[in-house]
């Protein structure tokens, strides 16, 4: 009916960057404002943490649950982290797109890549640049979370990861966060008016030259 909303298929937005960037920050401050947004939960083999809900943090599975998962071809992309697997189900993010919502994921580039090649017309990427490298080891250290050696460890693999930058469609330079933050939601409204994803457009036009 005319007047009515356009039916519109969901996205994958990605925020990838080097740790200390300011990905989580944007992340959160996104997620509050965003109603149609909803964070990726991943499924991990670590042990659940004080506070941690199933379902809501992480779907916790074991090892032998995991393999399983890979070998159904159940995730999006998976990697192993300090010992531990983590990988995004497929099946609720894809229950969301068809729906019209959107999925926030917070991956490094190679969990990027591997979503890339499962759904590359459903994907957004952006990467996130500290606007110096002194200002990056700043962060991190502000943090008073990890001690010296950690923090050296983060610094060295912040310039592998930024490497990547080009395999990216959106490059971000977060020098302040209210600016960067209002990038993100600039491209996050863009992307959501993109015509492929206006899957009710055709009905909504026929529907206005049908009461000319």
């Amino acid at each position: 009916m005319p007047g009515g909303a356009v039916t519109r298929r969901g996205l994958m937005l990605v925020l990838s960057s080097p740790s200390g960037a300011g990905k989580t920050t944007i992340s959160r401050r996104l997620l509050e404002g965003e109603a149609g947004l909803s964070l990726s939960v991943s499924a991990t083999t670590r042990p659940a943490r004080p506070g941690e809900v199933e379902g809501r943090d992480y779907f916790f599975v074991s090892d032998q649950r995991f393999e399983e998962m890979v070998a159904e071809g159940a995730f999006l992309e998976h990697a192993t982290v300090f010992g531990h697997r983590y990988g995004t189900p497929q099946a609720p993010v894809f229950a969301a797109l068809e729906a019209g919502r959107d999925v926030l994921f917070d991956i490094d580039w190679q969990g990027t890549q591997q979503v890339s090649e499962k759904a590359p017309t459903d994907l957004v990427r952006v990467f996130i640049l500290p606007p110096s490298t002194q200002e990056l080891e700043a962060r991190l250290r502000k943090r008073a979370q990890d001690p010296e050696e950690v923090v050296r460890g983060r610094m060295a693999k912040a310039a592998d990861e930024m490497s990547h930058w080009p395999e990216y469609d959106f490059v971000i330079v977060n020098r302040e966060v209210e600016q960067s933050l209002s990038e993100v939601r600039a491209i996050l409204t863009a992307e959501r008016l993109r015509r492929e994803r206006q899957v009710g457009l055709r009905d909504f036009v026929e529907a206005l030259r049908a009461h000319r």
